[in-house]
């Protein structure tokens, strides 16, 4: 029979990963065999930079918090050895730093993951990464709020000009 102190322990991890998998903004599940550890190290670091928690779980742990978290269609893509990136703030993050790891290093592979709830495939995550930062979606905003500004001085600045001559 299993010790119920690792029992406890394995439900609690199962909650904690549920309460990821629900309050997360995206969720990204990669495979990570043939990683040296420095190069999982690098990774981590870079991901942590970017406030992504990255973590290694057993495959039959996170698929009991798929099925508490309703989200058990990512249960055909938990195989082999599984890393899950979780990020609260920024949905394009996770899916940014382990796509472009994942060209540099052709053993790290993004698998699919959980974007808004919903669970997407390896080619939408991929087009997620395509996507820029939320501090360049921010500043193309601020660019096409500020181009009638400018357009509407430039205007007003050639007629006080065409006026003094």
């Amino acid at each position: 029979m299993a010790n119920a102190k690792i029992l406890g322990e394995k439900s609690q991890l199962v909650s904690e990963v549920t309460t990821k998998l629900r309050e997360s903004s995206c969720t990204v599940v990669a495979d990570y065999r043939g990683l040296t550890v420095s190069q999982v190290t690098e990774l981590r670091k870079q991901l942590r930079q970017a406030g992504v928690e990255f973590q290694v779980v057993k495959n039959t742990l996170v698929r009991r918090a798929t099925a508490e978290a309703e989200l058990t269609d990512l249960d055909q893509y938990l195989t082999g050895p599984t890393a899950i990136a979780f990020s609260k703030d920024d949905a394009v993050a996770p899916a940014k730093i382990l796509s472009d790891f994942a060209k540099k290093n052709d053993k790290l592979s993004v698998k699919a993951g959980v974007v808004e709830g919903k669970v997407v495939d390896q080619t939408q995550i991929k087009a997620l990464a395509e996507l820029p930062s939320r501090e360049g979606l921010l500043s193309m905003l601020l660019s096409v709020l500020q181009a009638p500004m400018r357009n509407f001085a430039l205007a007003v600045k050639a007629v006080s000009e065409k006026q003094e001559a």
